[in-house]
């Protein structure tokens, strides 16, 4: 729920939580971003999520898990990886970033604490 807040205190509209895959696909064309778990309700899905929304549906994704090495060096699409827990602050930092990256806007800072995918940064 926190995630929730801090993303319409920056004035994004969020369009839902998803707790598994199923739900995940169903909104994510209604969103830009998304910010994934590695564990859902599904179990272990959330790396075949953010590979999905970002090749089949264009979503920037950013994981954010406490299980960051169950992403392996990358996942094709995805930004990178913050590892939980999470203050309020690095969350707006994150999602400020995702959406810099997803409008093409200059990014002259990237938050320290998310891990960029290898290709993300060249």
């Amino acid at each position: 729920m926190e995630l929730e807040a801090v993303a319409e205190e920056l004035g994004h509209a969020v369009v839902g939580i998803a707790a598994d895959m199923k739900t995940a696909l169903e909104l994510a064309a209604h969103a830009e971003i998304a910010l994934v778990d590695v564990n859902l309700r599904d179990g272990e899905t959330g790396p075949t999520i953010g590979l999905r929304l970002a090749q089949e549906f264009g979503l920037t994704v950013v994981f954010m898990t406490a299980n960051p090495s169950r992403l392996g060096l990358d996942v094709p699409g995805t930004l990178g990886v913050v590892c939980k827990p999470v203050t309020d602050v690095m969350t707006a930092e994150v999602i400020d970033f995702a959406e810099r990256h997803r409008t093409r806007q200059p990014i002259d800072y990237t938050p320290p604490q998310i891990a960029l995918f290898p290709r993300m940064q060249a």
